[in-house]
């Protein structure tokens, strides 16, 4: 089987609009959570959310292109840009037809559609703009980056929930691996901090309601949370065939080595421990891993009731005594739960954790819960050597993905 290695890396997000200041906050516990500034927020129950701030997209792109550009493809192709300029890939005409992409979202074009009910029913229009179906169908990113890039090779969409990246990355790992491409752009992107989508959200009641300090109120594994903070924003990686990174003498930054993807086949809503935890040992499995050998784990970490115990007792069930010295942390303590680019936004955070031997910290943590009660590097970045990381992303619906990578030496 071929290798697959990782040369380029790009992300937009409340948390940093390129990978060093991304990680640079990170590193420093920065959250990216603050009080809604799309819109006047002051109806909803919860006015808070992780935010790209000041973003102005005619800074990035031309009128006439805005027109066909919603919010969450926008993101995409900023994040694409970052990756492939990062990877310094020029794509030859005789290898378009195996270079592709493969892009996550979660809920699609989220603006225009908010948009679009808003002119049809409170404004009482009679028709709507000729490009809405073009930009708020799921799969606009994924095509924009196509067209951008004149990438003609294996190239789609998945809509997976909050998994909707992690299987994005995860496909494309595969493309490679199996001989049907050589180089993919993989991802997520997503841009739902509208006000019906936050409407929709406090009725489930699992977001953090942000009274006090915004910035502190995601607060994952600890015995004070209130919930979880919806994000916005996308990543990108440029994943290519090892010898292929060779010959061009790329940036490798590290190896994608496995991926596990399941089912629970349980709860709409509620996750088990024997889906994530087939699927963390899948992706061992593929990438010939101990679980001994795993240094750090980034994890879903949502800072729901429910979510951390149960992703506590996953771990403990895959790693055993083991368990209690791998650090663990969740990145959407600082950027939010980006819903279907929240895979691909936590992957980076990986790679450069397994690059630069910098463990981001788990912000915010304040009291311990005696159900969550393993190393969740609290408030503070960790400065140690990572050779093999995971990354898990378990959505609603119950379908798991977990991406495991591997230090490039």
């Amino acid at each position: 089987m071929r290798r697959v290695v990782i040369t380029g890396l790009g992300v937009f997000s409340s948390c940093g609009t390129d990978v060093e200041s991304f990680f640079s906050n990170l590193s420093r516990g920065q959250s990216g959570i603050r009080r809604i500034q799309q819109f006047d927020p002051s109806q909803l129950s919860v006015q808070i959310a992780a935010e790209v701030p000041n973003y102005q997209p005619a800074e990035y792109f031309p009128q006439k292109r805005l027109d066909i550009l919603d919010r969450f493809a926008q993101f995409a192709l900023l994040s694409a840009r970052q990756a492939m300029q990062s990877s310094g890939l020029e794509v030859r005409e005789e290898e378009r037809p195996r270079f592709g992409a493969v892009i996550g979202s979660g809920m699609g074009g989220a603006q225009g559609l908010d948009e679009g009910y808003l002119n049809l029913y409170a404004r009482q229009a009679t028709r709507l703009h000729p490009f809405t179906i073009p930009k708020i169908m799921h799969n606009a990113p994924v095509s924009q980056i196509c067209m951008e890039y004149s990438a003609q090779g294996p190239s789609f969409t998945t809509a997976t929930a909050c998994s909707s990246s992690g299987h994005a990355i995860g496909e494309a790992f595969r493309l490679i691996k199996f001989g049907l491409a050589d180089i993919m752009l993989a991802g997520g992107t997503d841009a739902p901090i509208t006000y019906g989508m936050m409407r929709s959200w406090e009725s489930v009641r699992v977001l953090a309601n942000g009274n006090g300090e915004p910035s502190r109120s995601c607060r994952p594994f600890s015995a004070d949370r209130e919930g979880m903070v919806i994000g916005e924003g996308a990543a990108a990686l440029v994943l290519e065939e090892l010898e292929h990174a060779r010959r061009r003498r790329a940036p490798i930054l590290a190896e994608l080595c496995g991926f596990g993807m399941t089912a629970d086949a349980g709860h709409i809503t509620q996750p088990t421990v024997e889906g994530p935890a087939r699927a963390i040992r899948a992706a061992l499995e593929e990438a010939a891993v101990n679980a001994d050998d795993v240094d750090y784990i980034n994890a879903h970490g949502t800072g729901t009731r429910l979510n951390d115990p149960t992703e506590t007792v996953i771990i403990k069930n895959v790693f055993g005594e083991a368990a209690r010295r791998i650090p663990v942390s969740s990145t959407k303590s600082m950027h939010g739960h980006v819903m279907g680019a929240t895979g691909a936004v936590e992957l980076v955070a990986t790679v450069l954790a397994v690059q630069r031997g910098v463990i981001p910290p788990t912000a915010n943590y304040t009291t311990p819960d005696p159900e969550c009660d393993l190393d969740y590097v609290p408030n503070q970045a960790r400065d140690v050597p990572v050779r093999i990381a995971l990354s898990n992303s378990f959505a609603f619906g119950g379908l798991n993905a977990v991406l495991l990578v591997r230090r490039w030496e």
